[in-house]
């Protein structure tokens, strides 16, 4: 069965909606989508993703904003709440006034039902924004992280990660996240 359509929804609409809804929204082109609520290993990832990468970066002028911090990754076409975001230097807004513009690194958490769409489609949303150099993409239920970084030139590179005795080397930043730290105390797949 073909899902229902959607109505088109103007920018405004959504903005007003996404400030007055108990849970999070994403703008798509128009379509306005909710946010799949987290299991207990997403919020348990990205608790130890925030906590691992806002000790590395506090001495530089960075900040880790959760999920529900908005992100504009078009303007006035694309805004999305990543699970986890990180702005350096002075934090700038879309026109609404609480919407991120400059996002340098984001943290994706994958779901099963949410993986295709993330690493597909959104994936290439964020390639878009141009401050943003680094994307973390990080699967719950297995050891299983992709990292894409912008190299010289503007083009997009990645690595994989696939065992807790790596590190992420977030390559814009510096630092090294052990893998192990992420997924601290995450009842995994065998």
């Amino acid at each position: 069965m073909a899902a229902p359509s959607l109505p088109y929804v103007t920018l405004e609409q959504y903005l007003a909606f996404d400030r007055d809804s108990e849970i999070d929204h994403e703008y798509i082109y128009g379509a306005v989508r909710p946010v799949e609520q987290a299991t207990s290993g997403h919020g348990r990832i990205v608790a130890n993703t925030t906590i691992a990468i806002g000790t590395r970066i506090s001495a530089m002028d960075c900040a880790v904003y959760a999920s529900s911090a908005r992100v504009c990754a078009e303007s006035k076409s694309l805004y999305v709440h990543p699970d986890l975001t990180v702005v350096c230097g002075k934090v700038e807004y879309a026109a609404d006034e609480d919407t991120i513009t400059n996002p340098k690194l984001i943290v994706e958490v994958l779901s099963p039902t949410t993986a295709n769409y993330d690493l597909g489609p959104k994936a290439r949303m964020y390639w878009k924004i141009a401050t943003l150099t680094d994307l973390l993409f990080v699967d719950q239920k297995k050891v299983w992280i992709e990292y894409w970084f912008r190299v010289p030139g503007g083009k997009w590179a990645s690595r994989e990660y696939e065992s807790l005795s790596d590190a992420v080397h977030i390559e814009s930043t510096g630092i090294d996240i052990p893998v192990a730290e992420i997924y601290a105390g995450v009842e995994l797949e065998a």
